[in-house]
């Protein structure tokens, strides 16, 4: 099972579109996944036209309350589950201030889940809080999604500081794996230039202890595309909404990468946190 989170503190690059499509175009291609969304706006669990009503039970409840992951799981597709989000959410930030273990209550909970994925995507919320500590915790990878324009590389040192210190300190396997260029506009040369940039930038940063020693630039650019943005609207994927697009197009050929990826598969069953285990004898 490998386990991604998709993060980038910088709001509108493309990190949900990015995290709901590729889920999609890695269900279509017969895997299963599983889609967590922890952004209190809830754009993935919209995106895949899902809209909780007051009362319902979310990813909040699982966090701040006694609700495990199957409770609140619901399928999207043949081979497509998520795990919904709601503006509740944002108040999970100040409630798990003082709670033990806050770091950890999401990969415990995912420990007590019998239900097995070939993948779970986290969408990570656009900040460096407790619900994004949570998803690095739990998960192995980290996919950054950015945007070819200057500001590019703003705010990428205390990114990659961030995940070194969860690494360090709460998940010793977690690592930066694959940059993504989304909203790209292969006729400008600032593109080139910034990709070129970035690119420069990360190879500076494959050292020995690096957490983005090994990080693939995926070689598939996401193009600018209308359809990626109507989709939304309409809760659906691209692969619902407009499959012979040039975004669908664009998405399948990452999956295609990430299927392809040599990256060590994260263990199928994760050994009990201190946490979890005290709360089952308890």
């Amino acid at each position: 099972m490998r386990m991604i989170a998709v993060m980038n503190q910088k709001g509108g690059v493309g990190k949900t579109t990015s995290a709901v499509n590729l889920s999609a175009a890695l269900a279509e291609a017969g895997k299963r996944v599983c889609v967590i969304d922890l952004d209190p706006q809830a754009h993935a669990s919209l995106h895949l036209g899902v809209s909780l009503r007051d009362g319902q039970q979310s990813v909040y409840d699982v966090l701040t309350g006694d609700a495990m992951l199957p409770d609140v799981r619901m399928q999207i597709d043949k081979s497509l589950w998520l795990i919904p989000a709601h503006l509740d959410l944002a108040a999970a930030e100040v409630e798990l201030a003082s709670e033990v273990g806050r770091e950890v209550i999401l990969r415990d909970k995912l420990v007590q889940d019998d239900m097995q994925f070939d993948y779970i995507i986290v969408d990570c919320p656009p900040s460096l809080g407790v619900l994004t500590i949570n998803a690095l915790t739990m998960v192995r990878e980290v996919f950054l999604p950015l945007q070819p324009h200057f500001l590019a590389l703003h705010g990428l040192s205390k990114l990659l500081r961030t995940i070194g210190i969860v690494s360090k300190r709460l998940n010793r396997g977690l690592r930066l794996s694959g940059v993504l260029f989304c909203m790209y506009d292969s006729g400008t040369r600032l593109a080139a230039e910034v990709t070129s940039d970035v690119t420069a930038y990360f190879e500076g940063e494959k050292t020995a202890d690096s957490i983005a020693t090994g990080a693939k630039t995926f070689e598939t650019r996401i193009r600018r595309n209308i359809r990626l943005a109507e989709a939304p609207s309409f809760g659906q994927s691209i692969f619902q909404y407009s499959p012979h697009s040039p975004g669908a197009e664009d998405y399948r050929s990452l999956a295609g990468e990430v299927l392809r990826m040599n990256f060590e598969e994260a263990p199928t069953t994760l050994k009990l946190t201190t946490h979890a285990a005290a709360r089952r004898a308890a």
